[in-house]
């Protein structure tokens, strides 16, 4: 999925049993006037599907609403409008966004952010089909199709008293859940060649810097993804781009997988790569996690008695990576000076 502000058409991007059922329900819903509740972590591209559903049977306007952004005095002037001398500075008449959206889409983008007075002002638009602007006597008559999105837990937020039971019940009469990234990584690299597609990009990523962005958490989800494409491209020195072209947070997520071996190895006993680090009395010594890689690449080589490529296959790391790594780290293999004397 692209990510709000990708200047493209909106679509879906993925094979994923998820993203296929996405697409049917959005047929599906797009065909009714009914209110739709996107749920999904932020960046999972509730937006995007969210203008999908409006697409699908367009009429009107889509209009996005950012709740989160409407704070202040002149938030009701914002949704509703106002009429000159409503208040201060208010010189001529001005259109809200519920007004823009009439005969259209208004998505309340993180509907739960929504200040509550405004919460009781859009119930009415949903219950009665009409809002009153800011100074006005009278209420305006308003057809649209309402799809809120939000990543809180709405019926824990009414139980802490930040959103009315209500209102929840009049949006949540159909809901759509948004799988995070993490949940569907096999539709990572087809979002990848899209996003290279997408920016005009002719770069081939290497198998292991793929690999890494596959096995990636992706907190902020397809923004996040989006966001490394657009880096990764900028700072490659050349059109490949390999891990290090990567954003740090990759990269350290990748060194963390590799630390991680060390504790793997150690409760594997005699099937894994055996590791052993001294400790000082009843004290476990505490290393950067440059040394924890360091030493781990020092037992998988002693493991494979500098086997090159056995190591790398029992680090999942390519071989150039670990040529580039023993390098860094200063590790020789020469007759002359066993492995574990390398280790201080």
């Amino acid at each position: 999925m692209i990510p709000a502000g990708v200047d493209a058409p909106h679509c879906l991007v993925g094979q994923s049993p998820q993203i296929r059922k996405i697409r049917h329900l959005i047929d599906k819903f797009g065909r009714s006037a009914t209110p739709v509740l996107l749920l999904g972590e932020t960046g999972s591209g509730k937006e995007v599907v969210a203008r999908a559903i409006h697409d699908a049977h367009p009429t009107g306007h889509f209009v996005p609403i950012d709740c989160g952004s409407l704070v202040g005095p002149l938030v009701e002037s914002e949704l509703f409008g106002h009429v000159k001398g409503a208040f201060t500075n208010a010189h001529e008449n001005k259109r809200g966004l519920i007004e823009l959206a009439n005969g259209g889409t208004a998505f309340f983008d993180e509907i739960g952010d929504l200040p509550m007075e405004m919460q009781v002002k859009l119930l009415r638009v949903l219950q009665e089909r009409e809002y009153r602007p800011v100074g006005s006597l009278s209420r305006h008559k308003v057809q649209i199709r309402v799809i809120a999105a939000t990543h809180r837990d709405l019926p824990r937020e009414i139980e802490r008293g930040n959103f009315r039971q209500d209102l929840y019940y009049r949006l949540n009469v159909v809901t759509l859940r948004i799988p995070p990234l993490r949940e569907r990584r096999e539709d990572i690299p087809l979002l990848i060649d899209h996003f290279l597609d997408r920016l005009g990009a002719r770069f081939v990523l290497t198998e292991e810097a793929r690999r890494t962005m596959v096995n990636y958490e992706w907190p902020g989800n397809v923004r996040e993804l989006w966001n490394c494409v657009q880096r990764m491209t900028a700072m490659a020195p050349g059109n490949v781009v390999q891990v290090a072209d990567l954003p740090t947070g990759l990269q350290n997520h990748l060194n963390a997988r590799h630390a991680g071996r060390v504790s793997m190895a150690a409760a594997m006993g005699g099937g894994g790569v055996p590791v052993s680090i001294p400790s000082n009395g009843a004290r476990t010594p505490v290393f950067r996690l440059s040394e924890i890689e360091r030493r781990t690449i020092i037992d998988a080589l002693r493991h494979t008695r500098g086997d090159r490529t056995h190591a790398a296959q029992l680090l999942g790391i390519g071989r150039t990576t670990l040529y580039r790594k023993m390098k860094e780290y200063s590790i020789e293999q020469e007759h002359r000076m066993p492995l574990e004397s390398q280790l201080g």
